[in-house]
């Protein structure tokens, strides 16, 4: 399966119920795999007409989706930038796609060729991003009106590519201050859209008048598509305002470049006509992902439901209240039964530990969940990647507290280091799945067995 099932039963270790609850979390990365999303998409939906059609790949699951654009589509030329690279080599051909022809056309007279592959930092955007914007910009001046433009976009695209009107070392402060105070993702990336060219519907301005299909993996809350890689195909409905309101919302004012403010750019609007030529078009979310965990816990034998569907605010708050629930729910649910929960909370750092989001979530529950029999909270981010780590989150039970006391830890110390890294990792008790090829936010699940 999909984020692969042993990964998940291996993280899980000695736990009893470790294959139930893989065979859940799988099934909910397996349902947003990013390429099978997209040849589902291209299946069901036949391509305009077009010269030649060109890709496009941003975001951490932009080698799969590019992949599988180019088992189905035959291509003039691509770029790639991504977090992980992994070696591409696809099929490039110069016919044209006619509406009855969008399955595998490539199969007969087409050359394979290697795909420029860009490597962008993340989270903070770095010089390989400064590269990167260029090369995007220099890929979009070939394309005419007559051709096709095929984007296919996931989460970490606002870092791994930028051109902004500031220097970097600007973007860079601004962005770790942001990233510090505990700003929403969807206020980062609107600060961003309004500092970058190729942000909020820039990059669809490069495109010299072709048609664009944007497919994409939405990460954010609510599947805003101006917030999605900051919505580089999307038109933009904050404004400049908008932006300096977020700044004084974190008092960032005296904590960044002095650059910043005067070089805000109001972006392009819903209604403008470049956008008359553009479609995007979300082909995997987080729901989708909640879903297809709902329908795999409930063949397991699982009383479902789904708690929220928009998790946002402070982690360590979110993970208290997740696990209240989960406490009361002990009272008025017949056992057994799973809460799932789907969203991106933040972190405002107070320490000097590691960690990340999921794993701060789970750290927070462990006092609530103490001494509770048969009880599990799991918090995973679907990218494989929590934080600076190397795990994708970790999962709590009611002996977590109890068998990390008698190692001289508690949870209340870590927490107010933001050090959930190690809490887990001398427990064995960080869910560990590598990269996983697709993003769509965070996903909570709690099991009462």
């Amino acid at each position: 399966m999909f984020a692969p099932y042993q990964l998940l039963v291996r993280s899980l270790h000695a736990h009893p119920q470790a294959k139930i609850v893989a065979w859940v979390l799988a099934s909910a990365f397996e349902a947003v795999e990013a390429g099978a999303a997209v040849k589902q998409y291209l299946r069901d939906h036949p391509l305009p007409l077009r010269r030649k059609i060109f890709a496009f790949g941003l975001g951490k699951a932009a080698c799969a989706m590019m992949q599988a654009l180019a088992d189905e589509v035959p291509l003039a030329d691509s770029l790639v930038i991504t977090k992980h690279a992994s070696n591409l080599t696809l099929r490039h051909g110069f016919d044209t796609v006619s509406e009855s022809r969008t399955v595998n056309p490539a199969a007969q007279g087409a050359a394979f060729g290697p795909v420029p592959i860009i490597e962008g930092d993340h989270p903070v955007p770095g010089e390989a991003s400064l590269q990167a914007g260029t090369a995007a910009i220099k890929f979009l001046s070939q394309l005419t009106q007559d051709d096709l433009l095929i984007c296919s976009i996931s989460g970490g695209g606002s870092a791994l590519m930028t051109a902004p009107r500031v220097p970097l070392e600007d973007l860079q402060m601004l962005t770790s201050a942001l990233l510090a105070c505990g700003a929403r993702i969807d206020e980062i990336n609107t600060m961003r859209r309004h500092l970058d060219e190729l942000k909020g519907g820039g990059l669809a301005s490069f495109a010299n008048g072709a048609r664009v299909l944007t497919l994409l993996l939405s990460d954010v809350v609510g599947d805003s598509l101006e917030a999605i890689a900051s919505g580089p195909t999307a038109p933009d409905p904050t404004t400049h305002a908008d932006a300096l309101s977020i700044i004084e919302k974190y008092k960032l004012k005296d904590k960044m470049p002095a650059s910043i403010i005067p070089a805000f750019k109001e972006t392009l609007k819903p209604g403008n006509p470049i956008f008359e030529r553009i479609q995007n078009t979300v082909i995997a979310s987080n729901s989708i992902a909640l879903h297809a965990a709902q329908v795999q816990a409930e063949l397991q034998g699982f009383q479902v439901k789904i708690i929220n569907t928009g998790l946002q605010g402070e982690a360590r708050l979110i993970g208290k209240e997740i696990a209240s629930q989960l406490k009361e729910s002990l009272q008025i649910i017949g056992r057994p039964f799973c809460l799932l929960a789907g969203g991106e909370t933040t972190v405002t750092l107070r320490g000097a530990g590691r960690g990340g989001r999921n794993q701060e979530l789970a750290l927070a529950a462990v006092d609530v969940l103490s001494g509770l029999k048969d009880v599990m909270l799991i918090s995973i981010a679907t990218d494989g990647e929590d934080g600076p780590t190397d795990a994708a989150g970790a999962f709590v039970t009611g002996e977590t507290a109890q068998r990390a006391e008698s190692l001289g830890m508690f949870a209340a110390g870590y927490l107010s280091a933001n050090d959930a890294y190690s809490y887990f990792d001398a427990l064995g008790d960080l869910v560990r799945t590598g990269p996983s090829g697709t993003n769509v936010n965070d996903l909570v699940i709690c099991f009462a067995f």
